[in-house]
């Protein structure tokens, strides 16, 4: 896993980044809107959103006075890469076991017959 996988993981680990995550998947927004929502105040979510950033999965925007925030369709690609890969990769295991299994059971079988 690279290290931008790793920065985004590592980012949404926090349970107030995933929510402002999760908020900014809903439509783009504000920092003053998102604490509206939070229990954190607006410099805390602006420290949040800073960490989101560096980790690829927001972009911002200059909205009048205002910063807009909004998810980044490259960071979601790269998560969504990185879970498929894995899901494959875990199957691909899953599969292996399963049909090992089956043939060491088949292997028993055939040994009680010749008893």
């Amino acid at each position: 896993m690279g290290t931008y996988q790793d920065a985004a993981l590592d980012a949404l680990g926090d349970p107030t980044r995933r929510a402002i995550f999760e908020r900014l998947g809903r439509g783009p927004c504000a920092v003053g809107e998102i604490a509206a929502e939070l229990p954190v105040s607006r410099p805390a979510v602006s420290q949040h959103l800073k960490v989101l950033k560096h980790a690829g999965l927001v972009t911002d925007q200059a909205v009048g006075t205002r910063r807009v925030y909004r998810l980044d369709p490259r960071g979601i690609d790269a998560l969504c890469a990185y879970f498929t890969h894995f899901w494959s990769t875990a199957m691909s295991a899953f599969r292996e076991e399963v049909n090992r299994q089956a043939r060491a059971e088949r292997a028993g079988l055939a040994d009680e017959e010749q008893s």
